[in-house]
């Protein structure tokens, strides 16, 4: 089959049609945004999907890629505010929210926020003590957030956060540290074991003291106890002795042998049981200790009688009670038997 010249432009009229068709579609992947040019001068920014363009007169200046992205930065040397040199790497994560800016606003965008990251690096943490710097990650991560967050605004660039990785001291630097920090440490066990002896020292005194007050409160009660003991004996002895009394001016002389028995008992008692006595030589008679226990049995049997010892009111003239054997009793006046 023959084209005739017809033939041919109409065919070369549809391919141009179909060529120019394509040239004006663009298809914008989801995460980017593309600029367009016309005429080399930015006119607008195409969104992700399927967009058209004039095609020959306009153009895709920079295809951007609006995703939050991560910057390494590389390990710098920094001198702190104490003259002491470290090392220290970071990390930034930034993302394009303004693409028209980014692509005109500034040249290599990446080596901008790289350059710019190190350059406040080493103005924020050499502004800290190496004791602060090593101790306060955080508070360097803010300020050099806040610092390339402020100088990357106008790119249409926001950073979203900026972390330091590493911080390294030189070999010595770190032994210094070490010994230090191990200095420390035995100081810090020094004092804590004083302190534990001091508070022993402390918790014994008290116990003494506790153990002495309560020790003299002991003896302070049993003296009480003792005294109060002599007196309900003093005032039993007392009672006993006006009974005795009030026996003998009755004319019984049972009260009599008893008092005097009982003296005389309370002394064989304390000369046998004194500490510097081995012989005891009694220059008295037997007999009047058994004379005496005689008196006393008398009266035991007169309590437990039927009748009471108590003396009966005293007559005109005084009458001895009857006994066994007569009694003749020194004491009362004379009277018949």
């Amino acid at each position: 089959m023959e084209f005739t010249g017809p033939d041919i432009v109409v065919i070369a009229l549809v391919a141009l049609v179909i060529l120019v068709l394509f040239a004006g579609i663009k298809t914008v992947p989801q995460g980017f945004r593309y600029t367009i040019e016309r005429f080399g001068r930015y006119t607008r920014t195409l969104e992700p999907g399927l967009n058209l363009i004039v095609p020959f007169i306009e153009r895709i200046g920079s295809k951007l890629n609006v995703m939050e992205q991560v910057l390494d930065v590389p390990t710098q040397e920094v001198i702190t505010k104490d003259n002491a040199s470290v090392s220290a790497d970071a990390v930034a994560f930034y993302q394009i929210l303004n693409a028209a800016q980014a692509a005109y606003q500034v040249a290599d965008l990446q080596n901008a926020i790289l350059n710019l990251t190190m350059t406040n690096i080493r103005s924020v943490m050499g502004s800290m003590d190496l004791d602060e710097l090593l101790s306060n990650r955080e508070v360097i991560n803010d300020r050099l957030l806040r610092v390339v967050d402020e100088a990357v605004g106008p790119w249409g660039i926001k950073v979203t956060r900026v972390e330091i990785k590493d911080i390294q001291p030189p070999k010595d630097l770190v032994d210094a540290m070490g010994r230090q920090m191990k200095a420390e440490r035995e100081k810090r066990a020094q004092v804590l074991e004083a302190e534990g002896f001091r508070n022993a020292q402390i918790l014994r005194a008290e116990g003494a003291k506790q153990s002495a007050i309560l020790q003299a409160e002991g003896q302070r009660e049993a003296a009480y106890r003792e005294a109060e003991a002599r007196e309900r004996l003093a005032e039993a002895e007392a009672k006993a002795t006006h009974m005795v009394s009030e026996a003998i001016a009755a004319g019984d002389l049972n009260a009599i042998n008893y008092f005097v028995a009982q003296k005389y008992t309370e002394a064989m008692s304390a000369i046998g049981t004194a500490p510097n006595s081995k012989i005891v030589l009694m220059p008295m008679e037997a007999s009047s200790l058994i004379g005496s226990l005689g008196g006393i049995g008398a009266i035991a049997r007169e309590v437990f009688a039927d009748q009471p010892l108590a003396p009966r009111a005293r007559p005109a003239t005084p009458v001895v009670p009857p006994r066994t054997t007569p009694v003749v009793n020194p004491f009362a006046p004379n009277q018949e038997n």
